[in-house]
């Protein structure tokens, strides 16, 4: 155990001096973030970088298509629609899922690559609900929990990247990732990154798991949409079960409904997000 704590140490000291690695495979996307700071930035410049990136190029197109971004139901092909539906800080969202998502591929090994890919599952989940609850019952910038579903477990892939040179990092319970690690690693990616600081503060408000009732803040947004998701994330220990059930005493009045039933009425909306994130 006292091994783990070391290298859980060694991988935040790795982190908070900026010695991280990303797949090279996210290097269009990480220029396209650079290229949304710019202020002169045009669609034109946009589309031609993202149609360089398969894989971004799909998941724009995708999403603009979703019944979260096009409710009339009136699909489009191609890119620069695409951009000018979605807007800006969709984008934004949609190149820091690609990144986080492709670092699926840092693991040499197929158990880890395995954790990986159902810490996706979660946090597409979390994702989609975040920007739903955000709409719905928080009454917060759906965007801005959208972003903050994308990134909330960026540190636990960056573990999971990691656990090829540290072998026995995966194979203890995760409590030690919670309380010694995930803050500190998280915190040094999410800087370097340039995640916003409110984004950053919802973050903290998942990883201090207080959720207030009524929920209204991000951070409430970001913890709700964690309790409700159906996949529970591979680093929360317990069983090893992906698929679980939401608790019953969540349940409550928002409005004039009952969650379960403003749950229900986004059921459509939230499949069609977590299915262009998953495809």
């Amino acid at each position: 155990m006292n091994n783990v704590k070391e290298a859980l140490y060694a991988i935040a000291a790795d982190a908070v001096r900026g010695n991280m690695v990303f797949p090279t495979n996210a290097e269009i996307g990480l220029r396209v973030q650079k290229l949304l700071d710019d202020p002169d930035c045009s669609i034109d410049q946009l589309g031609r970088l993202i149609s360089a990136e398969p894989v971004l190029l799909s998941r724009v197109i995708s999403i603009a298509n979703s019944v979260a971004y096009n409710p009339s139901g009136q699909a489009m092909n191609d890119v620069r629609s695409a951009i000018s539906r979605l807007g800006f800080n969709t984008l934004r969202i949609l190149v820091m899922a690609v990144v986080v998502r492709q670092m699926q591929g840092l693991s040499q090994s197929p158990e880890h690559r395995a954790i990986a890919a159902r810490l996706w599952e979660h946090t597409a989940h979390v994702a989609a609900l975040a920007r739903v609850i955000a709409r719905r019952v928080t009454h917060q910038d759906p965007d801005a929990a959208f972003f903050a579903g994308i990134v909330h477990e960026i540190g636990g892939f960056y573990l999971i990247s990691k656990a090829d040179r540290y072998p026995n990092l995966l194979s203890h319970s995760f409590e030690m990732w919670r309380d010694e690690g995930e803050a500190r690693i998280s915190g040094a990616i999410l800087q370097i990154l340039g995640v916003p600081d409110k984004i950053q503060e919802a973050i903290s408000s998942l990883w201090n798991g207080y959720l207030s009732m009524p929920p209204q803040s991000l951070g409430d947004t970001l913890l709700l949409a964690d309790q409700l998701s159906p996949v529970s994330s591979p680093l929360c220990g317990g069983d090893d079960l992906p698929q679980k059930t939401p608790p019953a005493d969540l349940d409550m009045m928002i409005d004039d409904a009952m969650l379960s039933e403003v749950l229900a009425e986004s059921a459509a909306e939230v499949k069609s997000l977590t299915d262009a994130l998953n495809a």
